[in-house]
């Protein structure tokens, strides 16, 4: 089988599949779930893996909700990941059932054309996105070890290349007080939400001489009982996130003096702790991009370079991903223009008919994508050098 025809071969079984793909799309996207709460998602999606005759491994890599499949014995291993955790209070605000289903798609029929072809194609059922950091979890315990490439899909408000993705850590920090009467005595208390709103606005001023790509944003997660009482703790979550992990580690520092000097000027303490796993920027493979973007392309998606208007910002562990294995992580338009993902209004898209179509076209793209891997290994050859030379020059 020539490539050409491995395509057409691999765009049909995605066709036979179209409503299945839909059905689950539509059932995980009604009964949205937290991060590694995913268990609704997580059975329907290997339920369908078996009933397409395929070995499945749940609870894969010592997660609950996270699974495997590996289809082929020989040739370039390409992981596609699914992603199916909701956002609370928003549902599938992130499209993140159109990530699953398009995924279990480009896997499903990749998978029929593995012994064909000489190809390995791994389904990874990936939990956890929205901050749990489920697939660094799963690269801790070797999930992508013997993984040639990586690639997924990501709805947006137009198909793009990239997501501008930036690195994340997050922290929490603690102050501690003492409490008083604030009215009886207040010259016994050491207030520690003064402290926290000291370092609140320290960060404020901070944000005034950081690099224009980088963010700041923080919330009160508890600032006292009572008015009448002088609070002796008070505790924030921040994210802190940056170009790259080389820059988010000094920044991270500078955010720490800044919880130190409120603390110090309210006469208080702070303890932080941060939160692990960080995120990674996404070092997007250029030429891995042109593969994905072309046979886009045949199915009438055009797919370009975000420009300022129309880009998508934020961080995702895909980011760690790439810095494993050559990754790939487009957009794949499903909303109206200029909609941003993590609304009300993006949630509906989800469930649309755009959001179907990306459903079908994503599988199809990636399918399609694995099927290049599989049968140019010259290309796969130059993927994998511009991952090692990117890879080198960012840690």
């Amino acid at each position: 089988m020539d490539i050409a025809a491995a395509k057409v071969r691999v765009a049909q079984l995605v066709d036979d599949m179209a409503d299945e793909l839909v059905d689950l799309s539509h059932q995980i996207h009604d009964q949205p779930e937290l991060a590694f709460e995913e268990h609704f998602a997580h059975q329907v999606l290997t339920d369908a893996i078996e009933a397409h005759g395929l070995p499945v491994t749940r609870g894969a890599y010592e997660l609950e909700t996270a699974f495997e499949s590996v289809v082929g014995s020989k040739g370039p291993n390409i992981a596609v990941c699914c992603e199916y955790d909701a956002l609370p209070g928003l549902g599938h605000a992130c499209g993140h059932n159109i990530i699953a289903t398009a995924g279990l798609g480009a896997g499903l029929a990749a998978a029929a054309l593995a012994d064909d072809l000489g190809g390995t194609v791994s389904i990874l059922g990936t939990p956890a996105e929205e901050g749990g950091g489920g697939k660094v979890f799963m690269i801790e315990r070797g999930a992508f070890k013997d993984v040639d490439a990586s690639l997924m899909v990501h709805p947006a408000a137009a198909d793009l290349t990239v997501m501008n993705t930036i690195a994340v850590h997050r922290v929490k920090v603690t102050f501690t007080g003492r409490s008083a009467h604030a009215a009886a005595a207040p010259q016994e208390g050491r207030n520690a939400l003064d402290a926290a709103v000291l370092a609140y606005n320290n960060i404020a001023a901070l944000r005034q001489h950081i690099l224009p790509e980088e963010r700041l944003h923080g919330i009160f997660t508890d600032g006292g009982e009572k008015p009448n009482i002088v609070p002796a703790r008070a505790e924030m979550l921040w994210y802190v996130r940056s170009p790259n992990m080389k820059s988010l580690r000094p920044l991270g520092d500078r955010v720490i003096e800044c919880f130190k000097a409120g603390a110090m000027a309210a006469g208080c303490t702070a303890e932080w702790e941060w939160i692990d796993p960080p995120f990674a920027d996404m070092i997007d493979n250029e030429p891995f991009l042109d593969l994905y973007a072309a046979n886009a392309g045949e199915l009438g998606r055009v797919v370009t370079t975000p420009a300022p208007e129309n880009r998508v910002v934020g961080s995702t562990d895909m980011g760690n991903v790439s810095y494993e294995v050559p990754s790939i992580h487009p957009m794949i338009k499903v909303a109206t223009d200029g909609s941003p993902i993590h609304t009300p209004e993006f949630a509906v898209h989800a469930r649309s008919q755009t959001g179907d179509a990306a459903v079908i076209d994503g599988a199809k793209a990636m399918a399609m994508t694995i099927v290049d891997l599989w049968t140019q290994p010259n290309t796969l050859k130059t993927i994998k050098a511009e991952f090692a030379q990117a890879n080198k020059s960012m840690r």
